[in-house]
This record gives structure tokens, C-alpha cells and sequence, in this order.
């Protein structure tokens, strides 16, 4: 599994890859900013945009500026060292677990944050994704997307999973049937895959998931760029 396939990295702070990606944001991909931690002036102006964040004068609905303030907590968090740092830096009324909150969704992976992005996860949602670690952040992120989880839901299974219960279980729990994916496929595909699977007595999906498994192995390029 490469770098960004794991789901528990910490996304450098840089170039807003997500953000800047035009096939994602369109026209708004120009206004996109990035914060360098390792930059004071840049450290500086993160704190005003969370500080401006935090107090509700910017954002509000808009997921792409969510983004941005996500990028700018994880960004003054690394600039400053901790979250306590962070939050005295933005200023009053900023607290520390807003800070941490949303310098984790900074640090969800970019596969996660691209459809955040694109608004099919509400940032409201993706600060539950975040709590979980692993592996099952992508399993309820994906659960979103396929199973129209409301951020209520999210919010209750990312509670039972950080209890210690089993992340698919807990969405089988909570009625997400975990891997059902409706696809829609070239009628020659369609045709062959089901002829495929009437001679081998098997299920469509046992084919389909054989197969990308063997693509899966064989390709990894599919990742895109490493970063925010």
C-alpha cells in the first residue's frame, strides 16, 4: 500500500492540491491558498484564517473555504508545535478541540477530501470520518457516498467504532449493507460478466471484485498526487 493509500498519514501542508485541482472546484481552483508551516508570514495568516474561521466569518456552508480553514488549522498546529500553541495563536474564542478537529479533517486522506470538495460529503460529516483512524475512515466515508448516511448517523457510528466496536459491523449495525456499489457498465461488459458468472455459478460481484483485485495489484497509479 503506498502513501497515499494509508489512511492514517498526516497530509503534508503545501500546495492545496485538493483546493487548486480545477477538474474539482472549477473557476474557484484559483483562489485557492496554501499555508507553509515552515514560513512565518505564511503561520501568520493562517492563524487570522482560522481566527476568522472559528468565528464564523468565513465559510459557513461553503465546503471548498471549510478546506481551507481545515488547512490552516493543520498548518498552524505544525507552525507552532501543539494545539494549545495553535489555538492562543488564532485568538480569542478559538479553542483547542476546534483546532484539532479540523486539522484532522486536513489529515483525512486526499480520496476522502476530493469528494469533500465536490460537496458529496458535507464537512460536517468528514469531522466524524476524521475521528476514526485507519482503514475505517475509508469504509465511512464510502458509506456516506453509497449510503446516504445523514451526519447524525456518522457521527453515531464513528462513536461506536472509537468505543471498540468493529467499524464494518458497526455500519452493518446501523443498516449500510458495507460493499454494495451500483454500477453502470458497457452493454458488451454487462453482457459477459453475466454470461461469466451463470457458468461459474457464482455471483456478478465475486468476478468484478476478482478482478479488481488483480488491477488493483498490478496498478498503482491511480493515487494521483501525493499532498493536500
Amino acid at each position: 500500500m503506498n502513501e497515499e493509500s494509508r489512511a492514517d498519514r498526516r497530509s503534508p501542508v503545501g500546495e492545496p492540491v485538493v483546493r487548486a485541482d480545477p477538474e474539482i472546484t472549477g473557476e474557484r481552483a484559483a483562489e485557492a491558498v496554501g499555508f507553509d508551516p515552515n514560513d512565518p508570514d505564511s503561520v501568520a495568516e493562517a492563524a487570522e484564517t482560522v481566527g476568522r474561521f472559528a468565528t464564523g466569518d468565513v465559510a459557513g456552508d461553503d465546503h471548498v473555504l471549510m478546506l481551507r480553514g481545515a488547512a490552516a488549522c493543520a498548518a498552524l498546529v505544525r507552525g507552532t508545535g501543539s494545539y494549545k500553541a495553535a489555538a492562543e495563536r488564532a485568538g480569542d474564542g478559538v479553542s483547542v478541540a476546534f483546532i484539532r478537529k479540523w486539522a484532522r479533517v486536513h489529515d483525512l486522506p486526499q480520496a476522502i477530501r476530493r469528494h469533500v470538495a465536490r460537496g458529496h460529503i458535507a464537512p460536517s460529516a468528514a469531522k466524524h470520518v476524521a475521528r476514526v483512524g485507519g482503514e475505517d475512515r475509508y469504509l465511512l466515508a464510502w458509506a456516506v457516498l453509497d449510503a446516504d448516511l445523514t451526519v447524525r448517523e456518522v457521527r453515531s457510528i464513528a462513536s461506536t467504532v472509537n468505543d471498540g466496536t468493529d467499524a464494518e459491523r458497526a455500519l452493518r449495525t446501523a443498516g449500510v449493507d458495507v460493499g454494495e456499489l451500483t454500477l453502470r457498465l458497457p452493454t458488451d461488459a454487462y453482457v459477459e460478466l453475466r454470461r461469466r458468472a451463470a457458468m461459474r455459478n457464482v455471483e456478478p460481484g465475486v468476478i468484478v471484485g476478482e478482478a479488481l483485485s488483480d488491477y488493483f495489484a498490478d496498478d498503482d497509479s491511480v493515487d494521483g498526487p501525493r499532498g493536500r
